[in-house]
């Protein structure tokens, strides 16, 4: 078994603020992750998305922030990135290695966008991922008429599971991480 890593993906302010689905027990759930790892010496690192054509994500913006209930402790590492993936024209890729990195547990923001593509890049990479249940969210899709929640469980258990990581519960992610 490889090192792992928690990476918790775009949880701020202005998304999370904008209540998607089950937002409440995504944070509760990513808190207990989070918890987790930094007691058992499981390093936590944040992808922090940034738009600056956009106010929504610009950079130095209160929304920008990671979300004060999952926020970073000084020196946890936190890495900026400004495309879908967390790993084109970051130093994500080159970090994981460099510390010997090869198993991932995913948590964070959007579902269909930034997560996805960030869990499909991971794999293609050869990381070993681990998605938990109900640590990661999105919004309703109005134009195609999709819930988040379907958004969700379409992505969960029709996409990932099996094909790009290993679906569990968190509880279940928590007992891996404590042994």
């Amino acid at each position: 078994m490889g090192k792992k890593a928690l990476l918790v993906i775009d949880m701020q302010k202005s998304l999370v603020e904008d209540k998607p689905f089950d937002i409440d027990n995504v944070v509760s759930n990513i808190q207990k992750l989070i918890k987790s790892c930094r007691s058992n010496g499981v390093e936590v690192i944040y992808l922090q998305h940034q738009n600056d054509e956009d106010d929504f994500l610009k950079k130095g913006t209160e929304g920008w922030q990671i979300y004060d209930e999952v926020k970073p402790l000084p020196g946890e590492k936190v890495i900026a990135k400004t495309f879908n993936s967390g790993f084109k024209n970051t130093e994500l890729k080159q970090y994981l290695e460099s510390n010997g990195i090869t198993d991932l547990i995913l948590t964070g923001m959007q579902t269909e966008y930034c997560f996805d593509v960030t869990c499909k890049v991971a794999f293609e990479y050869g990381y070993k991922l681990t998605v938990p249940e109900h640590c990661n969210t999105t919004f309703d899709d109005e134009e195609d008429n999709l819930t988040g929640e379907q958004i969700y469980n379409f992505y969960m258990y029709a996409i990932w599971d099996e094909i790009f990581a290993d679906i569990k519960t968190c509880n279940e992610v928590i007992k891996d991480i404590e042994e």
